[in-house]
């Protein structure tokens, strides 16, 4: 599992548009129901010199104040997420701020920026309130000094220091909109580590989302108007989140193991064998070891062999009950024997089928078939699960290998990543994770590759897909097979 979202847990436009009469400005309406969320600069509407501005508010569950903020509610944390170990520590994961644009009747502005800046406040008045309004069309929903926040209150007892709302002038992110129909996906890493570790002078407050200074009162042109989707909206998977992304992939080598060669580099010959110790179907730390380093031996035999590595090789940690070990060996051997120790302990001792690499004067790019072999037809909401990918040769042929080689061997296509999608209309709902994050990348051992997917991110009562794309020959190849489940 490489991927968790985080959906707003409240949000809410403000703004200081004039009502019907061109004369009052609606500084006191609300819209924190809505099912969409509105930005917008309106010029020379009253008259010549006039200027009227929206911007949204919203925020996410990250630390436990947002859930003492929300008593009553089962708000899940980014904050407790990672201490049940659920996504990585600092630095090893990415946070995306994402909002899905709303396809709207009206005209939609092109070529602007739209800037994403914390809100500001001390935990004790910081909060801001959704407010109960849902009038984006005349602004109808005046909160008379009560519950909800608008251009001039963040709450019904506290006004803005400024109207239009507070903001910190630090961690501030923009993205530029050429066409206005694009949705906002901006990395906001720092930020949300900030929230989590209740960084000084930088509370969970949300962000606001608005244009840039020039572009909200400017007397040129009007950007108007540009919508996304509220938490309150219809649409399962536009809901404004915080998307959490991290490589979990792990490359475990034992099953597609080559010797070294000298046609090949020192990266290229080296490979990772992994070790898994579980108990009772739970991963348990080694006594002694527990994360600290661990060391293997190669031998030729199963038993009073020859070691094959000079001195032992120093593995390490790689999360609870699993250790890994790089290394390359110079053999002819068809086996070789792997044992893991600390000190005068040995945990366990492996095997590894040795391939070897053979330089050719012809290259076939390879064509694979692909199947998924534990798939089910169903899946529960709440389930976790790891899906087996099985990948062959397309051209496999049983007559080209002997009698006891009959059955396929599975090939391992060292990057591949899966996409998933909704089959009633091939929205995609996880996208291929092939950028610089890795997030959708399948792992690999000696059965083959495989990936976790939690289907919380799901929504219930529809069929999926999985897709998968290889990166073959220098170029990402989508292979044709879809295979598809529903979400009970």
């Amino acid at each position: 599992m490489s991927i968790k979202r985080y959906v707003a847990y409240k949000d809410t436009t403000i703004t200081n548009a004039f009502e019907e009469d061109l004369v009052t400005r609606a500084t006191s309406s609300n819209s924190g129901q809505a099912d969409s969320l509105e930005v917008f600069s309106i010029f020379a509407q009253a008259n010549s010199s006039s200027n009227e501005q929206a911007r949204i508010l919203v925020q996410f569950p990250c630390s436990s104040r947002d859930v003492n903020d929300n008593p009553g509610t089962n708000l899940v944390t980014i904050e407790s997420d990672r201490a049940a170990g659920n996504i990585p520590a600092s630095g090893s994961v990415n946070f995306f701020l994402k909002l899905y644009n709303v396809a709207i009747d009206q005209t939609v502005p092109t070529d602007f920026t739209l800037v994403v800046k914390p809100v500001s406040g001390a935990a004790a008045v910081g909060k801001w309130e959704e407010g109960y309004g849902v009038d984006l069309d005349n602004y109808t929903d005046v909160t008379y000094g009560r519950t909800g926040s608008n251009w001039v209150n963040r709450s019904s007892n506290t006004p803005w220091s400024s109207t239009g709302g507070d903001y910190l002038s630090t961690r501030n992110y923009e993205k530029f909109f050429e066409s206005g129909i694009e949705d906002l996906e901006i990395d906001i890493t720092d930020l949300v580590e900030d929230w989590i570790n209740d960084t000084a002078g930088i509370p969970n407050c949300g962000v606001g989302i608005m244009l840039t200074a020039s572009q909200e009162s400017g007397s040129i042109r009007s950007y108007y108007t540009k919508r996304f989707s509220a938490r309150s909206s219809e649409f399962y998977f536009n809901r404004p989140v915080i998307e959490a992304r991290w490589d979990s992939s792990q490359k475990d080598n034992r099953g597609n193991f080559f010797a070294s060669s000298p046609a090949l580099s020192n990266s290229d010959n080296t490979h990772t064998i992994f070790f898994y110790n579980y108990f009772k179907g739970q991963p348990k730390n080694l006594p002694g070891v527990e994360t600290g380093p661990i060391y293997v031996r190669v031998f030729d035999k199963l038993s009073e062999g020859t070691e094959l590595t000079s001195t032992p090789v120093t593995g390490g940690f790689v999360s609870t009950g699993v250790y890994s070990a790089s290394l390359s060996l110079d053999t002819h051997e068809e086996v070789v024997f792997d044992r893991w120790f600390s000190g005068s302990t040995y945990f366990h001792t492996g095997s590894i089928k040795m391939k070897e690499h053979y330089v050719s004067d012809s290259f076939l790019i390879p064509k694979y078939i692909t199947t998924i072999t534990n798939m089910q037809p169903s899946y529960c909401k709440h389930d976790l699960n790891r899906f087996r990918v099985f990948t062959r040769l397309k051209n496999w042929n049983v007559t080209s290998y002997t009698v006891s080689q009959k059955k396929p061997q599975v090939e391992i296509v060292d990057d591949a990543y899966y996409k998933v999608f909704r089959t009633i209309d091939h929205k995609t709902v996880i996208n291929y994770g092939t950028g610089s994050l890795n997030h959708t990348r399948l792992s690999y051992d000696v059965s083959g590759s495989y990936f976790d997917l939690d289907m919380s991110l799901l929504q219930p009562g529809f069929e999926y897909g999985f897709r998968f794309v290889y990166f073959i020959n220098g170029a990402y190849e989508e292979q044709p097979e879809s295979f598809t489940f529903k979400v009970e």
